[in-house]
């Protein structure tokens, strides 16, 4: 007998994913150079050249077992180490290859450092606006994901709700700065006003309250700003990332969990993600990749095209009278919408060949999410027909 549970999730698939096949769909009928596609964040801009060389190079000089066989479970011992002294140099920490376990991207950061410190009911909190597969992530898990409500005025946290929902329950907060709608960079203030919290709260509920650090845009930042590194500010912490942002390499899946060394059983962690990997089955990236993006790591894909095509945007939204916190990273937009309803005003948008995000699967309903990883050409190109929509709707 097939999965009952499985079967019903297909009656809720990703919105984000539906309307990217409807953009794909569309653009066999008009050519998709005229469908302006602001539903997927897909990296737009080429892999630094330096990563093309290091595959070129790898591939002439490596053996074919060496960059094609069975990774270690626990990741490659070069790549970790080289993991942690990036890390190490550019924020401060004193992370050793014991504290990396290489992943399959974020997602599978998070599907790992979750069930490193949660128990069946145990509750992890997130803040809305947030990524949607987040219900998946942790509610899979055993745990159960609880929403804190959004800070609509500058999407950083609302403190108030947090302390509200916090209890004996709660084992993690999920956190996503810089951010997925909203492009949000949490600010230090804010993390250290978080950290305070939760370390009065460890004491009041005697047990430890993780952070996990869902940080797959942390290099993508603006205004010359940089996003605080969280395990700065809290010894409880398993940072998530991925290099699909920072590198343009989703297609490739790999990213790392790294426990905070100060953070409890920091040794263990590691260890036990790859017991944990052994009940998933979501094992290490491929030899390969590990050891290509080990040789790049402190250089990022031009950033600097998602700042202009941020910038483009966010002026021509606010000239049209929408409201929109200006994002601090990331490659991600979050107006309001028009009306109350957001699903109503995107399917508006559908016919100017417009396709926007509604913001109800993101736990803030109405606004809408641009995912401006699009060529900046086309970025301009879509204003003429951003305007027609306003004008000719509101």
């Amino acid at each position: 007998m097939i999965n009952e549970q499985y079967k019903k999730m297909l009656e809720g698939k990703s919105v984000i994913r539906e309307l990217s096949e409807f953009a794909t769909a569309r653009g066999k009928e008009i050519g998709y150079e005229n469908v302006f596609d602001y539903s997927l964040g897909n990296p737009s801009v080429p892999v630094p050249e330096k990563f093309t060389e290091v595959m070129i190079d790898l591939l002439k000089t490596k053996s074919s077992i060496e960059l094609h066989g069975y990774s270690p479970s626990l990741g490659i011992a070069s790549v970790k180490e080289a993991i942690a002294d990036s890390l190490n140099r550019r924020f401060g920490m004193d992370y050793t290859g014991n504290h990396i376990f290489p992943t399959t991207g974020a997602a599978g950061a998070v599907a790992h450092a979750v069930r490193c410190i949660t128990h069946p009911g145990d509750e992890v909190l997130t803040f809305a606006p947030y990524f949607p597969e987040y219900n998946l992530y942790i509610n899979m898990s055993g745990a159960v994901l609880k929403v804190v409500p959004a800070d609509t005025e500058n999407f950083q946290i609302n403190f108030e709700k947090l302390e509200e929902m916090l209890n004996e329950k709660t084992a993690a907060l999920l956190i996503n700065t810089p951010n997925n709608p909203s492009g949000a960079v949490y600010s230090g203030e804010t993390l250290t006003k978080l950290s305070e919290l939760l370390m009065r709260k460890q004491k009041e509920y005697g047990h430890d309250i993780f952070i996990i650090s869902d940080e797959p845009y942390r290099e993508i930042v603006f205004d010359g700003v940089e996003a605080p590194y969280v395990s700065k500010f809290y010894d409880n912490t398993l940072s998530c990332y991925s290099y699909s942002k920072s590198l343009s390499l989703p297609g490739e899946r790999i990213g790392y969990v790294a426990a905070n060394p100060r953070c409890t059983d920091a040794e263990l962690i590691s260890a036990m993600c790859g017991q944990i990997s052994r009940g998933i089955g979501h094992n290490c990236p491929p030899s390969i990749m590990q050891l290509a993006v080990a040789e790049v790591l402190d250089l990022t894909s031009d950033m600097s095209i998602y700042e202009k095509n941020m910038n483009i945007l966010y002026k021509e939204l606010t000239d049209l009278g929408f409201s929109c916190v200006r994002p601090g990273g990331t490659f991600y937009i979050f107006p309001k919408a028009l009306e109350e309803d957001a699903v109503a005003f995107c399917k508006k948008a559908l016919k100017y060949d417009l396709i926007l995000v509604p913001s109800d699967t993101f736990g803030v309903p109405g606004y809408f999410r641009m995912a401006y990883c699009i060529d900046t050409e086309k970025v301009e190109r879509s204003l003429e027909p951003l305007r027609r929509f306003v004008k000719e709707n509101y």
